[in-house]
């Protein structure tokens, strides 16, 4: 049939092919990240100091799978829990620093290469991470802001090269695409780690997602391109529906305007949903598995699996709130800034009401797991409110928008391990209670204000400068 402005068929297409590419790229990325997490729990020695004559974890440990005895090659350290702390936020230092500049260098030298070697960069130093390990923690601590530098990017230059490759309709979809990858990535390489952590040892865990990263660096560097024009091998037709489809959506050609976008309310409002957000996310992606360990007592082959599905839930609801909010959007007509609050607060508020219940479940770990997940799915509702909001506000910027509200939303990845780790000297339940607390009054605080302050339209400082060219 009759295709409206004759669609090229998603199917086989050049930009299906990038999205799969870059989402394999994002579960690159975040399997490097998170991956840390989990060997944190192998690579300190068990014989912490127990409180009371029980095991190290406060709940009874869960011996039902019977545990066979392991070897560890692997060397063991002994840090404190505020070295922790500091370990594991150390990678979002990094992070943090290239944010803006990569969302301003992609427009300036091209994305794909900016993506590419921000990647490659995570890569290297990953593979380097079990010698600056044995070299004492300021090493690994360099090592891991290192890896932020590199991983800092590569969002902002996804979000640039999606720019000039995805058809306004088809936005949601394609971005949905990318990000999925991200999720699966933490989903997959939390219990993947551990079980390289149980059959193997830590090091391994390093060397195995690295190699991964390799091959993705090869198969980018082959086959992706920075615009659908520079692509040798797109269907023409492919390529004038993309091209034609952008017209009149981009032109950035001239100044950025700075003051208009930094004194805009509506990005405001985006910063603090995302960084209050990013406080619960980071809190848990970084700790669940040590409060797994020391709180609820399961081994790290369960916590593996056992950490990863608040992920997959989170994964799930994304992708099924994007396909409801473009039917909300387009078949019930419902304004953008509607359906972009409502998703937002069930978002937010959502996950912090779970998050407290999960603290007051005692040792009940069927309970605690139910509710983290709960928790963590809910969180996943927001990535079609305040999450995609940038490119309904100034579609021309989105890559530097999103490269100011994310460097905001850095900030809880490295402030909120190390508080929490501070607040948890003793590892009781009463201490993990006051971190769950802390998370969920942040949370509310940005539901609150992003319902005040969202907005759902193009904002008029980015459409009068893509009029007029500058």
């Amino acid at each position: 049939g009759r295709r409206q402005n004759n669609a090229a068929p998603a199917c086989g297409s050049s930009r299906y092919g990038l999205a799969l590419l870059s989402s394999l790229g994002f579960f690159v990325v975040y399997s490097l990240r998170v991956n840390l997490s989990v060997a944190m729990v192998d690579m300190l020695n068990s014989t912490r100091p127990a409180t009371g004559n029980h095991s190290s974890s406060i709940c009874p440990a869960h011996t039902d799978p019977a545990r066979p005895t392991r070897h560890h090659p692997a060397g063991v350290y002994s840090w404190d829990s505020e070295t922790q702390g500091w370990i594991l936020g150390s990678f979002f230092y990094g992070y943090i620093l290239t944010q803006v500049p990569g969302g301003y260098l992609s427009g300036r030298y091209g994305p794909k290469w900016l993506l590419g070697f921000g990647v490659l960069s995570t890569v290297v130093f990953t593979l380097l991470t079990p010698t600056a390990a044995d070299l004492g923690p300021g090493y690994l601590i360099g090592v891991r802001v290192l890896e932020g530098i590199g991983e800092g990017v590569t969002f902002p230059s996804m979000y640039a090269m999606w720019a000039a490759w995805a058809p306004p309709l088809e936005r949601s979809r394609l971005l949905t695409i990318s990000y999925i990858g991200a999720q699966l990535g933490t989903v997959i390489s939390l219990p993947l780690s551990g079980e390289i952590c149980f059959y193997l040892d830590w090091t391994y865990v390093f060397y195995v997602f690295g190699a991964v990263g390799l091959v993705w660096f090869v198969l980018w560097a082959f086959l992706a391109f920075d615009t659908p024009d520079s692509h040798p091998r797109i269907s023409e037709q492919e390529r004038l529906y993309i091209t034609s489809s952008l017209k009149n959506e981009l032109s950035t050609s001239g100044r950025i305007p700075w003051r208009a976008i930094l004194t805009s309310g509506p990005l405001w409002a985006i910063v603090v949903a995302h960084f209050s957000y990013n406080w619960t996310f980071y809190t848990l992606l970084t700790l669940l598995p040590t409060y797994m360990n020391d709180v609820l007592g399961f081994s790290i082959q369960q916590n593996g699996l056992l950490s990863a599905l608040p992920y997959l839930g989170c994964a799930v609801m994304a992708v099924l709130s994007g396909q409801l909010a473009d039917y909300l959007r387009e078949t019930c007509l419902y304004r953008t800034v509607t359906v972009r609050k409502c998703f937002s607060i069930v978002g937010m508020i959502g996950p912090a009401v779970f998050l407290v219940a999960a603290g007051y479940t005692g040792c009940n770990y069927v309970l605690a797991v139910t509710f983290l997940t709960v928790s963590s799915a809910l969180g996943g509702v927001s990535a079609s409110g305040f999450n995609i909001n940038h490119l309904d506000i100034a579609p021309s910027y989105a890559g530097i928008l999103l490269g100011i509200t994310n460097t905001f939303a850095t900030i809880p990845g490295m402030v909120g391990p190390v508080i929490a780790r501070a607040l948890t000297k003793q590892n009781t339940i009463e201490e993990w209670q006051s971190v769950f607390y802390i998370a969920a009054a942040i949370n509310l605080f940005g539901a609150a204000f992003y319902a005040l302050m969202g907005r759902g339209a193009v904002q008029p400082w980015a459409v009068h400068a893509a009029a007029h060219g500058d």
